[in-house]
């Protein structure tokens, strides 16, 4: 899901973060390794982010473990809300719209980034992927959900882990293949995919909120 989601959603919303921080701080006459290197800095900052997200909302997820009755409803609510994203995903809903804001107005948002955007040092790659994993998105919602789920900050952590690692191949390869990565029957073709998966996945969870409440 995270894979195809990377492929669909993510391209969208990390798009013009990442052509910045090419365009800005990446030189095209430097030789690929360091190009790539700056790369991976940049989205091991973001999986930081997504791991530390995961760990907080996995320790959150434990108080709903005291009862089988609480975490079956919380999964119902989790369930719904997966469904609704996955609608919301092939553009039937303005649901995911609705729930992801734009951050860059911020202030503080704007300060950081602009000091990080201009800077020479090559950690400043890392601290702007760390900034991006904090940006509201959609796809970050939706597996902190399951991250809550888990009831444990372990395996919530594992979670975010799983999903930052699986959305590196595509943002990796975006500065490379922009134009191909961004074609429209290309990305929407995988838009449909990663909805139909996060659906389905959505109706299991919820099958399993309705188990525990009728034990």
């Amino acid at each position: 899901m995270a894979f195809l989601g990377s492929l669909g959603h993510c391209i969208g919303m990390c798009g013009g973060f990442i052509v910045a921080y090419s365009s800005a701080k990446i030189d095209d006459k430097s030789n690929r390794f360091n190009q790539l290197f700056s790369h991976l800095l940049y989205n091991f900052g973001r999986v930081t982010s997504y791991i530390i997200l995961g760990v907080v909302f996995g320790l959150i997820g434990t108080i709903f473990s005291l009862s089988a009755l609480t975490k079956g409803v919380l999964l119902i609510i989790i369930a719904i809300f997966m469904i609704l994203m996955g609608i919301s995903l092939m553009g039937k809903l303005g649901f995911l719209n609705s729930i992801e804001f734009s951050i860059e107005k911020n202030g503080l948002f704007k300060k950081a980034f602009s000091k990080l955007i201009h800077s020479k040092s090559r950690f400043s790659f890392y601290l702007l992927g760390s900034l991006n994993g904090f940006i509201p998105c959609g796809m970050v919602y939706f597996f902190i959900a399951s991250a809550i789920a888990t009831t444990s900050a372990l395996w919530g952590g594992v979670v975010m882990l799983i999903f930052g690692l699986s959305t590196i191949p595509i943002l990796l390869s975006m500065g490379f293949f922009v134009s191909f990565l961004k074609g429209g029957h290309f990305r929407n073709l995988m838009i449909k995919l990663a909805s139909i998966t996060i659906i389905f996945y959505g109706f299991y969870i919820g099958f399993r909120g309705v188990e525990l409440l009728v034990k």
